[in-house]
């Protein structure tokens, strides 16, 4: 299927405020950005309550997911509750006919409670993740996770993870150079893999180390070119070994070594998708020691060789350039 254009986010009876922002802050028009025909729906027309005690207008009822290419499910009440079933087929009738559907919070147990998520490994608010398993055992809920692709079903975490989902969906669909550019408006990191774990018992504390720490990591992206290696970036920490890695994790929820590879590949896609640069200059400006090596690394990670990348999201006229 083409990457989508139009999104229906779906609107539960008290909706979470915050979700219907995040939803609207990435998939609403902007002009000279992006622009998604991108519509509210729920159950009927007319006034939704939401968890502001203010309602929202919602245009649509549920004819208009049968005329989307992405459906989002909204976070919304108490998920015990026995949703409608025109709902349910409605959700039933958009996955059927091969259109993409994605949740997140407490907005994951519908898509289960329709029998879409049977049988997969999925994700949810870390709070509500035992409540989930216990209702539809015949999920595998996975609670540390930010995010599940299961390809046409998407689940991601609570709260302001939604954002994180969200990216990765119109990164997937439409590259790395829209996605980043609606995070820079938004403010917020470009890219979290799924498999980041949801939230940090222990962050790092308020002193110098964190400081010095900042730093690095900010150096260190700017630096991806550079043979990068735990002892450099220990040293120019001032860290022990063990200290650094320790506090690395806690900051960024990754591995010094998983979080640079996320970085080299993230610059990998936008260069592939900007510039007409042959994939040796690509692999040289990311950290990579060969064409080869990026060749592998982006085919393994992505699922896709830089070649069809560039084909697929390439923005300049020399696309073709030999990979």
């Amino acid at each position: 299927m083409p990457p989508f254009r139009r999104v229906a986010a779906y609107v539960p009876p008290a909706a979470a405020g915050l979700g219907l922002g995040m939803v609207s802050a990435v998939f609403r028009p902007r002009e000279g950005m992006t622009s998604f025909d991108f519509a509210l729906c729920g159950e009927r027309p007319g006034p939704v309550p939401t968890d502001l005690g203010v309602p929202v207008l919602v245009e649509h009822g549920l004819d208009l997911m049968s005329r989307a290419d992405l459906v989002l499910v909204l976070p919304g009440e108490n998920p015990a509750a026995d949703p409608p079933e025109p709902t349910l087929e409605a959700l039933r009738h958009v996955h059927r006919r091969g259109a993409t559907v994605a949740a997140h919070c407490l907005g994951v147990f519908l898509p289960a409670a329709a029998g879409l998520l049977d049988g997969l490994e999925v994700t949810t608010h870390w709070q509500h993740a035992d409540a989930l398993a216990a209702l539809h055992p015949e999920l595998s809920v996975r609670p540390e996770s930010l995010y599940i692709d299961n390809g046409d079903l998407v689940t991601g975490a609570g709260a302001a993870a939604g954002i994180d989902m969200y990216l990765h969906l119109v990164r997937r669909e439409h590259g790395a150079a829209l996605a980043n550019a609606i995070a820079r408006v938004l403010v917020v990191p470009p890219h979290r893999d799924g498999g980041q774990q949801q939230y940090i018992s222990a962050p790092v504390p308020a002193n110098g180390d964190s400081s010095r720490l900042a730093e690095v990591i900010a150096w260190a992206r700017a630096n991806l070119h550079q043979p990068l290696t735990i002892e450099s970036l220990t040293a120019r920490a001032l860290m022990s070994r063990r200290s650094f890695i320790r506090h690395f994790k806690a900051a960024t929820g990754a591995t010094p070594h998983a979080w640079l590879l996320t970085q080299r590949l993230n610059l990998a896609e936008e260069l592939l998708e900007t510039t007409d640069l042959p994939i040796e200059q690509i692999a040289e400006r990311v950290g990579y020691s060969s064409a080869a090596v990026l060749r592998q690394q982006f085919t393994l990670r992505r699922g896709i060789a830089p070649r069809d990348y560039r084909r697929t999201f390439g923005h300049t006229p020399a696309a073709g350039v030999s990979d």
